[in-house]
Formats: structure tokens, sequence, C-alpha cells
């Protein structure tokens, strides 16, 4: 049995990988962290380890799923200037539908999306956006010093 069916069904949607090449191309320049299948993964498996550790209990199927959407919006926020949280939550929602997800479930990743810039986040809403800071490897980026990160925010030890 498929572990991950909805995040692999996902994955390989034409909508899903032409979003993915639309950031690429928009970051082909970018030399800070870029937002790829590498870090939405690597937000996935922090969140993973945070939810066991938090004693809640989410699929990993839909804790993969909410994070290989969290970003997707990127490319929008190159193009127009919409916060990729709304524009990710925007496009996640056709997306969603073509899943094997409930109604209450597609509510949890939606507002996780748009709550992964949001410090005050709760719940797994939180857990996402705890991930998606903690997965940035600042100590051995080698741009590191020309990031507009403060120092505190930074990731310079590995945590997870």
């Amino acid at each position: 049995m498929d572990q991950l069916k909805n995040t692999n069904t996902l994955f390989h949607t034409n909508d899903y990988q032409n979003y993915l090449k639309k950031i690429e191309t928009c970051e082909v320049n970018r030399p800070f962290c870029r937002h790829d299948i590498d870090h939405f993964l690597s937000v996935a498996r922090i969140a993973s380890i945070k939810t066991m550790e938090a004693g809640l209990n989410f699929s990993r199927d839909l804790i993969y799923t909410t994070a290989l959407l969290h970003d997707i919006g990127r490319f929008v926020q190159y193009q127009d200037k919409t916060p990729h949280e709304i524009a990710s939550h925007q496009l996640a929602i056709p997306l969603l539908k073509t899943l094997d997800y409930t109604d209450d479930q597609n509510n949890l990743i939606l507002e996780a999306i748009l709550n992964h810039r949001n410090p005050k986040a709760q719940g797994f809403s939180k857990i996402v956006y705890q991930s998606d800071k903690l997965s940035r490897a600042c100590f051995c980026c080698p741009v590191e010093t020309e990031c507009d990160w403060s120092r505190e925010k930074k990731n310079l030890t590995i945590v997870y």
C-alpha cells in the first residue's frame, strides 16, 4: 500500500509539474534558498518528526501533501507580487480536489498553507511554519553572509 498515495498523485500531475518549472525559471539566478522539491521534502520530513514529537495524529501523506503545496505559488509572487501564501492557497484548491482527502483534511492543509509564514500560527499550521523555517541549512550556505535573514532567524546549527 502506498503510504503517500495523495502526495505522489499530486507530484505527478501536469499542473503541479508546470508550477515547479515556473518557480525554477523565476529562481534561476536566485543565489539564496530555492523553493524546489528539495525544500518541500525537507519541510515534509521535519514536519513529520515534529508531528510525532508533539504526539499529533496526522498522516504522513497529509503532511507531505501540505509541504509540497505550501510554496507552490512562489512564481505568482515573482510575477505580480501576490504574497506566495495566498497564491499557493489559491493554486492548491483545485489540486486538492483531485486527491482523496476529506473536506476537513483539505481545510487543514489550506489553513497551513495560508499560515506558513505566520509566527502566531497554531496546531498543524504552527508545525508547518516551524518546519519551513527549520528546513533552511544556513550553517552550510555559501551565501549565508549575504542573506537578509537576521542572525537570530538563521539555522546556524543542525537541529533536524
